[in-house]
């Protein structure tokens, strides 16, 4: 028998129903994070083959990524990595069936975000 109330009801749940939390925020952009590393390091490698194919293959690369753009991009690629090995600790920690209460997950979340910023700039000092 045909549900004739089908057409009054949600396929799904909305993001308009359910508020984001600070855990399905981070879940998401650890994924975001190991995506754009992907890319980054697809940059590096383009790096090292122009170094190893000639000079003016070389000097085109070392310009794209010593470039203002090139400092933005490794300088965000540098936080995606720590913030992606700092959520990666937060689930090993997780495996372990450690800190899933709601109040210590919320705790993890925001070391997560606040440490991810602080180690990218401890880092860009150090090299700096």
């Amino acid at each position: 028998m045909a549900d004739v109330n089908r057409g009054n009801r949600p396929l799904s749940p909305h993001l308009t129903i359910y508020r984001p939390q600070l855990t399905s925020v981070t879940s998401i952009l650890t994924r975001i994070t190991g995506n754009a590393m992907i890319l980054a390091a697809l940059l590096i490698v383009w790096w090292f083959l122009a170094a190893a194919t000639s000079a003016g293959s070389f000097a085109v690369a070392d310009g794209v990524i010593t470039s203002l753009l090139g400092d933005i991009i490794m300088a965000l690629s540098l936080w995606a990595l720590w913030y992606h090995s700092l959520a990666g600790i937060r689930h090993l920690i997780w495996d372990y069936a450690i800190g899933l209460d709601l109040p210590t997950a919320e705790a993890m979340g925001w070391a997560v975000v606040v440490g991810s910023f602080i180690l990218t700039a401890v880092t860009l000092l150090a090299v700096a």
